[in-house]
């Protein structure tokens, strides 16, 4: 008896689950951003935002939730319902790195969400004050190999940032070593770099950009796949003989499993957003340069891969933070 019970209720639910999936959104969807008001993924998840609401009639509400390098934001989305009424809006840190660092956090950001689309990737740029006589990657590793007895330091904008782990898988396919100097702001990491107390760092485009337009420091590599609109002379890392595919990326996701179906609209939409004419300007404040028109599952796969690859740098580089 009661398992014909369990059956009724399971074909009853079937057909009401259909109907929510093919009506949705019938009320107002939140987008959780992990970092705060002005900051790229805040720009990126308003553009969409207003893009979303004229597609699907329903307002797009955009929900920042900054802090512990996006830790905050992205564990309250994880406690939403799969449901498609919450989304987060998110970066390759929050998403992949930090379960490969930090202890005893509360979400696994290949497990416990559904990858929707990517929203661009890019590379950082690593850069040496003028001080250091190297003008490439091979004289930059040459100058590392001269000086190894010495105690030479990079900067970056805290452990397990973008710019750590960038630096530390360019150390270990190198065979190098080099001591990280860890600030609490990026801008703290810049002094102290254009004042040579640093003898390099990967910084962020935005960030690189005016020191090098002042020559306080030398662009060396990118080390996203391709190069960077801003810096068309600057060679990819890969370009100069160091295989790195890591890059920097937004990406757009729900928690849960959510149903495929509102995930290939939200994708579809996603998509034609990011090539219409109109908002070709836009893109680029996100500090990217690629734009790929990935489905669903292809950008799901680089995820994966993603995280695999930063776990073992991790690994390698015993790079471990102790979740507050």
């Amino acid at each position: 008896m009661q398992r014909r019970q369990l059956l009724l209720a399971t074909g009853l639910a079937l057909p009401w689950r259909a109907f929510a999936q093919a009506d949705w959104p019938n009320r107002p969807v939140k987008i959780v951003v992990n970092g705060g008001p002005g900051a790229p993924g805040d720009y990126t998840a308003r553009v969409l935002a207003e893009g979303f609401a004229k597609a699907f009639g329903q307002p797009f509400i955009v929900e920042n939730r900054p802090g512990a390098n996006g830790i905050l934001g992205t564990e309250y989305a994880v406690r939403q319902p799969a449901d498609g009424y919450t989304l987060l809006l998110t970066f390759t840190a929050a998403q992949v790195v930090n379960p490969a660092i930090y202890d005893n956090l509360k979400y696994d950001g290949v497990r416990d969400f559904t990858p929707i689309a990517q929203i661009g990737s890019g590379g950082n740029i690593l850069v040496v004050p003028t001080r250091v006589p190297a003008r490439d990657l091979g004289e930059f590793v040459a100058y590392l190999q001269a000086h190894k007895d010495q105690p030479l330091s990079y900067g970056s904008w805290g452990v397990g940032s973008g710019g750590h782990l960038s630096m530390e898988a360019l150390l270990q396919k190198t065979g190098q070593h080099m001591t990280h100097v860890p600030y609490r702001t990026m801008g703290n990491a810049v002094t102290d770099l254009g004042a040579g107390r640093l003898d390099c760092a990967f910084l962020q485009p935005a960030t690189a950009k005016p020191l090098i337009e002042k020559g306080v420091v030398h662009p060396i590599a990118i080390s996203g796949p391709t190069r960077h609109r801003d810096f068309p002379e600057v060679k990819t890392m890969t370009e100069q003989g160091v295989p790195f595919e890591l890059a920097s990326w937004y990406g757009l996701f729900a928690p849960g499993k959510l149903a495929p179906a509102i995930v290939q609209k939200l994708n579809t939409e996603v998509r034609r957003e990011l090539a219409l004419p109109e908002l070709q300007d836009k893109w680029p404040r996100m500090g990217f340069t690629d734009f790929p028109q990935k489905s669903a599952e292809e950008f799901g796969e680089m995820v994966k891969r993603d995280a695999r690859s930063w776990a073992e740098v991790a690994r390698r580089g015993n790079i471990k933070v102790k979740s507050e």
